[in-house]
């Protein structure tokens, strides 16, 4: 992947207007577009052309690790390693296992989606850009990542257009 420049933000008041403006941002090829805005937008992951995450992924087939896993521990613990016949039951009962297969399943599947979601944010962030304190309130902003070939003027020139209030260019 190219290195990043900087990049450019466009400061907008209006969520349909930032839609509008991410959308004819991707469709004139720009990459790795972010918009930062105080409440979801409808439609804005498919405007930024973002696809569907793969942490879901992660927590499926996790989950589904851990309750294999917390049945088989169970089932092999009454079965093998400490067979106790109690009553006359089956040594694998497994209706008796349903409850802790279920928590093993929860508890795998939600600690890695925990560890998931950090690995997909690239977290801890040990120097986040604020490019201004209004954008958790009311305002929003479409940052537009500048690589080699992409001048900063086109980038500007176009959020201007697109409805920008402010534009700003932050250097790397």
């Amino acid at each position: 992947m190219k290195d990043e420049l900087g990049v450019v933000v466009g400061f907008f008041n209006d969520p349909d207007v930032i839609l509008h403006a991410a959308d004819s941002a991707r469709k004139k090829g720009w990459k790795d577009l972010d918009a930062i805005v105080p409440y979801p937008i409808h439609g804005m992951e498919h405007a930024l052309g973002i696809r569907m995450s793969w942490v879901p992924w992660v927590t499926l087939i996790m989950g589904l690790l851990g309750v294999i896993g917390g049945f088989g521990l169970q089932a092999w613990v009454s079965a093998v390693a400490w067979p106790l016949n109690i009553g006359g039951k089956p040594l694998i009962s497994w209706p008796a296992f349903i409850p802790v297969t279920f928590e093993c399943g929860i508890l795998i599947g939600g600690i890695s989606t925990f560890i998931a979601m950090w690995a997909a944010c690239k977290l801890p962030n040990k120097k986040p850009r604020i490019f201004d304190e209004r954008l958790t309130d009311d305002r929003f902003a479409l940052v537009v990542p500048i690589y080699e070939g992409i001048r900063t003027d086109d980038v500007s020139t176009f959020l201007k257009g697109a409805g920008a209030d402010d534009v700003r260019i932050v250097e790397k």
